[in-house]
C-alpha cells in the first residue's frame, strides 16, 4: 500500500488545488478528524483532505474524489461522510484512478493494485478489470457533470468547481 509520504512534497497540494480542496498533513500518529474509516484512512471536513505520512495514497485520492463530485451544498455541510447514491460511488472510485494518472509519484497501475490490496470490491474481480470494463455508469454520471469529456479523460476545472454535480 503505497503511503502519502511516499509522494513528492506538495504533490497532493498542486494535484487538488485546481478543485479547491487544500490538503493538511499531520503527525504519524495523530488521530485524522474526518475520517470515515478511521486511521490511517484520509479524512474530509469541508474544503479540507486531512493526512497523516502513512495515510494509503488511494484513500486521499478517493476522498478528495468525494469532495469534488459533490455539490456546493454538500460540501458547506460536509464532515466525515461524504454520502451520495451508489452510481456517484462508482464516479468517485473512477475518478480517483483518472486523477492517480495525474499525480506525481503516482500511477494507475498503482492505484489499482492498492485498492485491490485495501479490499475495494468489483464484480469483475479487480479495480483494473472494473476500470477498463465495467464502469459506464461511472463515466456516464461524471461526464454528465463536466468532470470527463466523452473519451473518458480528466477536465481540469478552471470554473468547473462552481458548476460540479450540476446534471
Amino acid at each position: 500500500m503505497t503511503r502519502c509520504d511516499a509522494l513528492p512534497e506538495r504533490a497532493l497540494a498542486i494535484l487538488l488545488a485546481d478543485y479547491g480542496l487544500s490538503v493538511r498533513w499531520l503527525p504519524e500518529a495523530a488521530p485524522i478528524p474526518g475520517s470515515y474509516w478511521g486511521e490511517p484512512e484520509a479524512g474530509l471536513i469541508g474544503g479540507e483532505l486531512l493526512i497523516r505520512p502513512d495515510t494509503p495514497v488511494h484513500s486521499a485520492l478517493h476522498e478528495a474524489s468525494h469532495y469534488i463530485c459533490m455539490d456546493a451544498e454538500r460540501r458547506t455541510v460536509l464532515h466525515t461522510d461524504a454520502g451520495g447514491t451508489d452510481t456517484e460511488e462508482n464516479a468517485v472510485c473512477y475518478l480517483q484512478c483518472l486523477l492517480a494518472s495525474d499525480l506525481a509519484g503516482y500511477s494507475r497501475p498503482q492505484v489499482f493494485a492498492d485498492m485491490d490490496a485495501w479490499g475495494y470490491h468489483f464484480i469483475l474481480g479487480s479495480a483494473a478489470a472494473w476500470f477498463a470494463g465495467d464502469s459506464d455508469d461511472a463515466r456516464r454520471w461524471l461526464h454528465a457533470r463536466g468532470w470527463i469529456d466523452p473519451a473518458g479523460r480528466r477536465i481540469v476545472p478552471a470554473a468547473a468547481i462552481s458548476q460540479a454535480a450540476t446534471p
